[in-house]
């Protein structure tokens, strides 16, 4: 069964990107992220299924996307009050669980939706392969743009659809979208496109003149367009996220956008994501589409407790953690020019992940691989797997305490000052 909540109500999440000032300050100070947690053996994907070199007992893993803080106390409060109930029976999403998303949608993003356009899904991912089910047909074409997260390509291929690939091209320091090319290569069998906003790997975070092109062409061309959003939280302050169906009502009956709270508070494991439709026939099938599988698309009962505390209560240690995030950023970009100088990585606008650059080693992808898993013991993604644009680049995940991505840079500086 389908489950939708029907409140109407918005909350507005304290401790928001509104707080300035002692506020702040006082906000940090309540969370150590410095602290390291020791996460082998708990059958972590990350720290006990690397496969990085055979799955070394001594790399030092930065590649999946997931955070090595421990998630906001009331989100581990939520759960442990779940847990000591001891009955875990069959459960649904409340009239609150939606509220406390629709309110935080509102209070961090300026995107006001009702609870009637969200469904839930254990997974973005999982979301954008049954919009490719069920709005387009084996054959059709669906865009995307490399480098972007390899479950893009997989979720069009593995559903016997076509890739449309608009690669980014990086000017003046950034990655940039290059619509012109983009619009050259849409023909008859082009359905949907596939926007990684903020996107995965290159950490931009997409402006509003940006989307608005993005959103002109869609319109023109009448394609269906998949927002994945997971990472719209986690922008830094001097950028912001503008979600693409707040765009304008011609866009938002266009597009299906992913959100969840799983990047954004460190609770990926917990499986809880949310699609938001607006066009009710788009939603409706949608919906039909999920009901096919029963019982796939009904949360946990931990996941629901998390994801409400979350949304509810997370702002302010969100704040903190990219406050800190921010300051990894600066320290590797330091650590980078004065150890590896040859190494190099685009600021990035949002995420906890940095895009390296290896290319002027001058190493084949073999080659670079061998270096930095073998040699370093550092885990990182491989840039092939983001697609075109990925040759000599490799991801880095900066979501974790600073002594640690001072040990991988240290570790990747001692093998690559060799070469």
């Amino acid at each position: 069964m389908h489950l939708r909540g029907t409140g109407t109500g918005c909350l507005r999440v304290t401790g928001s990107a509104a707080a300035t000032g002692g506020d702040v300050v006082k906000t940090r100070e309540r969370y150590n992220f410095d602290t390291i947690i020791d996460r082998k053996r708990t059958n972590s994907v990350k720290w006990d299924f690397c496969t990085c070199c055979d799955g070394a007992e001594d790399i030092l893993p930065m590649w999946v996307a997931d955070m090595d803080f421990q998630c906001p106390p009331e989100v581990c409060e939520a759960v442990m009050r779940t847990a000591d109930h001891g009955v875990y029976g069959y459960s649904e999403m409340s009239d609150g669980y939606y509220e406390a998303i629709v309110g935080w949608l509102a209070s961090r993003h300026a995107w006001r939706v009702s609870p009637q356009w969200l469904s839930y899904s254990p997974g973005v991912i999982t979301g954008m392969n049954v919009a490719i089910q069920t709005f387009t047909a084996p054959g059709d074409k669906i865009i995307l743009q490399s480098p972007v997260y390899p479950p893009f390509f997989a979720s069009i291929l593995n559903n016997g659809r076509r890739v449309v690939n608009n690669r980014l091209y990086v000017e003046d320091g950034e990655y940039r979208m290059d619509f012109d090319a983009l619009e050259a290569s849409i023909d008859d069998r082009t359905r949907m496109l596939l926007l990684c906003s903020p996107h995965n790997p290159v950490g931009r975070v997409w402006r509003e003149d940006e989307l608005a092109r993005l959103a002109d062409i869609a319109l023109r061309h009448e394609l269906l367009v998949f927002a994945d959003e997971i990472h719209s939280d986690l922008v830094f302050p001097q950028f912001r996220h503008v979600p693409f169906a707040s765009m304008s009502p011609e866009i938002a009956d266009r597009t299906i956008t992913g959100v969840a709270p799983s990047k954004t508070f460190n609770i990926a494991g917990l499986k809880a994501s949310v699609i938001v439709t607006s066009n009710p026939r788009l939603r409706h099938a949608f919906d039909q589409a999920q009901e096919r599988v029963f019982g796939l698309y009904t949360a946990n009962v931990f996941a629901i407790a998390a994801a409400e505390a979350a949304y509810r209560h997370g702002g302010p240690w969100l704040d903190a953690a990219l406050a800190y995030l921010q300051q990894n950023v600066s320290f590797t970009q330091e650590q980078l020019r004065s150890t590896v100088p040859r190494v190099t990585a685009l600021e990035p606008q949002g995420t906890f992940l940095m895009w390296l650059d290896f290319s002027e080693l001058g190493m084949t992808q073999d080659e670079l691989r061998e270096t930095i898993f073998c040699g370093a013991r550092v885990g990182l993604n491989d840039g092939l797997s983001f697609g075109p644009g990925g040759e000599q680049h490799m991801r880095l995940n900066i979501g974790c305490p600073r002594s640690m991505v001072a040990d991988g840079l240290a570790r990747i500086a001692s093998v690559v000052g060799q070469v």
